[in-house]
């Protein structure tokens, strides 16, 4: 993207308070600042666009306010991250002068903001409605593991996959490289629209992956291949290797 598409796009940041198994999770200290405002400052250091925090508790904005970042009320009966980024960017964006919203979830903390501004390049293409990310995986461990989601995916050059399939079984079948699907996306504001009036689909249901929803519609999504897979923080154990990477590097 170029530096024009700056002042086109939103950074949507979801936090959720409620989490069975790290519960206040946005709120978790590392290295002397709430999780969440972590997060943003990876996206601020993308500089990708205007960044906002979607938050669902008070006290997830006031500590997001407090770090002096954008944040909006959102409500807390969303069934998933798409709707409450859809719901904040047409609260922070009413006119919809805004044409592209990437969204970065709450958990990752120590994300490299490159893996943010590489999110936006697949829609270069004007006719890629959604992008992602993915890396190839080394890890033997990983192509067998259902918690790890593979793109099946149409290669279009050395650093960018068109999608065909999200799985959490091992595929393709065959030689050949298999990618680990990056929940990060980035979104042509009229496809996030599009995307969040579908209802669920067979086969979203089926995998519990809510990606297919957007597939089985006829829309595209284009993966941007980058090196490594962020560390989303879902435990305990989880959050303590964030405030190690993030006390090192301060």
């Amino acid at each position: 993207m170029t530096n024009s598409a700056f002042d086109r796009t939103l950074v949507l940041i979801p936090a959720r308070m409620a989490s069975t198994r790290l519960p206040g999770k946005p709120l978790a200290d590392i290295a002397g600042l709430p999780m969440i405002v972590q997060v943003a400052k990876r996206a601020e250091e993308a500089k990708a666009g205007r960044i906002i925090v979607a938050v669902d508790h008070q006290d997830v904005f006031d500590a997001v306010k407090a770090a002096g970042f954008d944040v909006v009320m959102t409500r807390e009966d969303h069934q998933s991250g798409s709707d409450r980024i859809f719901e904040a960017v047409e609260k922070a964006d009413p006119d919809k002068r805004m044409e592209f919203v990437i969204n970065v979830q709450g958990d990752l903390p120590t994300i490299e903001p490159e893996a943010v501004r590489a999110s936006l390049r697949p829609l270069e293409n004007a006719e890629t409605d959604i992008a992602t990310l993915t890396v190839e995986i080394t890890d033997e461990h990983e192509k067998t593991n259902p918690n790890v989601v593979k793109i099946v995916g149409s290669p279009l050059s050395e650093t960018r996959l068109k999608a065909l399939y999200f799985t959490r079984a091992t595929a393709p079948y065959g030689q050949g490289p298999l990618y680990h699907h990056i929940g990060l996306y980035a979104y042509r504001r009229t496809a996030l629209e599009k995307f969040v009036k579908l209802g669920p689909s067979v086969l979203e249901k089926r995998e519990s992956l809510e990606q297919l929803r957007a597939l089985e519609a006829g829309m595209r999504i284009d993966a941007e291949i980058v090196r490594s897979v962020p560390l989303g923080v879902d435990t305990p154990a989880d959050l303590e290797r964030a405030r190690a990477i993030l006390s090192a590097r301060s």
